[in-house]
């Protein structure tokens, strides 16, 4: 039925394109304007059911259960049978028995296979000896991996390898969460924690009989997978228990290895070029740092490597990246006395269904949004430079005034969290009670890393020198030292004794190596980084506990951190304000690729930030009104929340105004402006530039904001990309001026009649706007002279 109500639609907007001559009035109007065009992609050629994007509710996730195949010959591995995790997107397969063998990782919406060959479900480095976790050997071509090895005989288990002992399997929702969260804020009204899947677990142990047996006795490794409802995401990570007498030393540790069908056939490779790795997959995991995007703060874990043993790949040199190898790059090194336990970081394997840009960005986000829900926490924040009791207290009633709902005293402010003294607790538990009685949260700031402490040893020690420095800033304090322990005891103390509710964490933990011995938490360098992290990380556990909105200048999501840097210079807020505003929009256009608009903050210098004087900034607010509500409109209107940096908020009445309206309008509209993104044109200063919040479970499910950056007033139609809204055949379109008529009606029942709008008084008839079958539709904009329009989509 769905596919004759587009195509119903589609005969609709041709029939009204040939047999329906403009008004005079439309005529003229439609010769002085341009269209501009924007492709969108239809969905993945192989979907058989609802496009996952916007309606994920078909596809739950469970464990299956494959029965031996009785035509199997016996003793093959296709006689013991197999299992699936399996959501109607994905499906990923192990064999019975004693290997617990990954056989298929497939991606169900496209058809591909993404595995070519069998690897180990997991290696390990045990008291220096390599562990491997099931697998089998024996495959003769390591490009492709037939059914019918798995049932001749081809193919048998490692006989080296640890073995299944048992298996267990739940639903997710069942299990508790890997991270808690705190829910004190408006966030997006469909987000569920912790998320909905399938949840499977296989329990290794060294063969019966073997040396490994004796020695590693009372050792076991577990391997946990989630499959999660609604996209296409697994999750894995090991735990090791050690029930046996004596302890045993982890050196290393790697979660999952994975021969990956190649991504390009490069022959050879010349100079310092790279080949690129397989499209088909995009790995996270929660151990990152150092870096505002992935791609930075993963590279210490997930690795695209070469695969040797792979002689049939078209590379000369054996050297195409297409062995996934999910582990640290120094560590764990951890020991594990009697009785003790040891969990590793978790990958997050998403399969990607497209090529396409915004269609693989709108995975990522959605990942982000299942995996780490409190991102889409977005709250309005002024950042004020002074402790002043009574500055602050201003800030706060402005604040509320206008719908703020944080103040933070920002860098600068003279706020030392550090100062346990309880005067310094006092002062601040004030100011926070205050505030929290105006409806306003009051939060902070605090500065780790890029600082040299002292005494000098607790610093991070350079393992070539042996002294301090050459870290990622230059010099870190080590955060395993005495002073690194002092530091986070304040700062958790400071939050107890407060009621802060804010915390902006820069110069987080980038990664450093520390080469020093600091008992009894790090043993030395090998250790050092995975020692490092989880100080870190259960700090930020401990802030989202509390419900603590924590912005961090680092890829911290997966560990509980809410908002990281949009990506901009630091710069660039001392240039002119007219260039400020038009870097503002570039940045989020380009940082909303990978982040939801929620997850990147962007800047506002009310006062002075980086020099530029009286040009670059805002103060006196009065005077610069024009400016301040260009600059809320491109961050409010993109779902974004800037560092809004100075001493207030207004300074007059007609300033408050500008405020509070934007404030108001953003609120009003606030569920589809912080939900995803669909990229129109970037802003360059030259013309209209735009983009598209969409989010098909709203009954405002589109929201077009279009920019003028020009001294004239432009009128344009824009071709609208309407698919990831959800809707296929008609929009209702209103914007500041209230629902836009339509002079072609839609009538029922697909008949096609020629009206005029002001002749009717049904608004569906009036204002119904007919999407074309490539679900775009061709709407006229008017924005006046370095202003900002808006276009609300909805279901008719």
């Amino acid at each position: 039925m769905k596919s004759n109500l587009l195509v119903a639609s589609h005969a609709f907007a041709v029939f009204v394109a040939l047999t329906c001559p403009p008004s005079p009035a439309q005529g003229a109007r439609d010769q002085a304007v341009e269209v501009e065009l924007h492709s969108e992609p239809a969905p993945p050629t192989g979907a058989t059911g609802p496009d996952w994007l916007l309606d994920g509710a078909d596809y739950g996730a469970g464990l299956w259960f494959h029965s031996p195949d009785p035509t199997a010959p016996a003793g093959s591995l296709a006689a013991a049978g197999a299992r699936s995790l399996d959501n109607g997107l994905v499906r990923r397969t192990w064999l019975a028995g004693d290997s617990g063998a990954c056989v298929e990782l497939q991606n169900l919406t496209t058809g591909e296979t993404l595995l070519r060959a069998v690897q180990p479900e997991a290696r390990l480095l045990l008291d220096g000896e390599e562990v491997r976790l099931g697998g089998l050997v024996g495959q003769p071509n390591r490009a492709f991996l037939l059914d019918e090895w798995l049932e001749d005989g081809t193919l048998a288990a490692d006989p080296g390898a640890w073995v299944v002992k048992r298996t267990a399997d739940d639903r997710i929702e069942e299990r508790a969460p890997r991270t808690p969260w705190k829910r004190v804020r408006h966030h997006a009204p469909d987000v569920v924690w912790p998320p909905q899947g399938a949840y499977y677990a296989v329990t290794f142990v060294p063969p019966a009989g073997t040396a490994a047996a004796e020695r590693f006795r009372g050792v076991e490794v577990t391997v946990h997978y989630e499959l999660y409802d609604g996209l296409p995401l697994f999750s894995k990570w090991l735990t090791l228990d050690n029930a046996g007498e004596r302890a045993i030393e982890l050196d290393r540790v790697t979660v999952e290895e994975l021969s990956i069908v190649e991504g390009s056939n490069w022959v050879e490779t010349r100079g310092s070029l790279r080949q690129p790795a397989p499209a088909g997959l995009h790995v996270e995991t929660d151990y990152a740092f150092g870096g505002f995007v992935p791609e930075n703060a993963m590279r210490q874990t997930v690795h695209w490597r070469p695969e040797p043993e792979f002689t049939s790949q078209v590379n000369y040199r054996l050297e195409t990246p297409c062995r996934l190898v999910v582990e640290p790059t120094y560590g764990p090194d951890v020991i594990l006395q009697p009785g003790g336990s040891f969990e590793s970081m978790r990958a997050f394997e998403l399969l990607m269904d497209s090529t396409d840009r915004e269609r693989r960005g709108l995975a990522r986000r959605r990942m982000l949004r299942t995996i780490a829900p409190w991102v889409t926490e977005n709250p309005l924040m002024l950042h004020v430079v002074s402790t002043d009791p009574d500055t602050v207290r201003t800030a706060i009633d402005q604040a509320a005034d206008c719908g703020f709902e944080l103040v933070s005293l920002s860098f600068g402010s003279g706020l030392n969290m550090e100062d346990t003294s309880a005067a310094n607790h006092a002062k601040f538990r004030q100011l926070a009670s205050y505030a929290a009685d105006r409806g306003v949260a009051l939060g902070g700031y605090s500065l780790l890393a890029s600082r040299r402490i002292q005494p000098d040893s607790d610093n991070a020690i350079n393992k070539e020198t042996g002294e301090p420095g050459g870290s990622t800033f230059g010099f870190a304090p080590a955060l395993a030292s005495d002073w690194g322990q002092a530091y986070f005891a304040a700062l958790r103390a400071f939050f107890e004794e407060t009621g802060f509710l804010q915390f902006t964490h820069d110069g987080s933990y980038p990664g450093d190596t520390d080469a020093a011995a600091r008992p009894p938490l790090q043993r030395g360098f090998d250790d050092s980084q995975w020692v490092q992290w989880n100080v870190i990380r259960d700090f930020y556990h401990f802030l989202r506990e509390r419900g603590v909105y924590l912005r961090v200048p680092d890829y911290y999501y997966l560990s509980g951190a809410n908002e990281c840097g949009m990506g901009y210079r630091e710069v660039n807020w001392s240039l002119p304000r007219a260039q400020q505003v038009i870097h503002t929009r570039q940045n989020i256009y380009d940082g909303t690729w990978t982040k939801t608009p929620s997850m990147g903050w962007m800047f506002v210098p009310l006062t002075q930030y980086h020099g530029g004087g009286a040009a670059a900034t805002i103060e006196p607010l009065d005077q610069h009104r024009d400016h301040y509500e260009r600059m809320l409109q491109s961050n409010l209107a993109l779902g974004v929340q800037a560092v809004y940096r100075g001493f207030r908020l207004f300074d007059t009445e007609a300033t408050r105004a500008v405020v509070k309206r934007n404030v108001d309008w953003y609120k009003a509209h606030r569920d589809i402006l912080e939900s995803d993104v669909v990229h129109g044109r970037r802003a360059d200063g030259r013309g209209l530039d735009w983009m598209l919040h969409v989010n098909p479970a709203l009954d405002e499910c589109g929201m077009l904001v279009v920019f003028n950056p020009l001294d004239h007033e432009v009128t344009k139609t824009l071709r609208v990309p309407l698919y990831y809204t959800g809707l296929d055949r008609m929009a209702m379109v209103r914007s500041a001026d209230g629902p836009l008529p339509l002079e072609l009606a839609y009538v029922q029942d697909f008949d096609i009649e020629i009206s005029s709008a002001a002749s009717t008084q049904d608004p569906i008839v009036e204002w119904g706007w007919p999407i074309a079958r490539d679900y775009t539709l061709d709407l006229p904009v008017t924005v006046p002279a370095g202003g900002m329009a808006w276009y609300s989509f909805s279901k008719p």
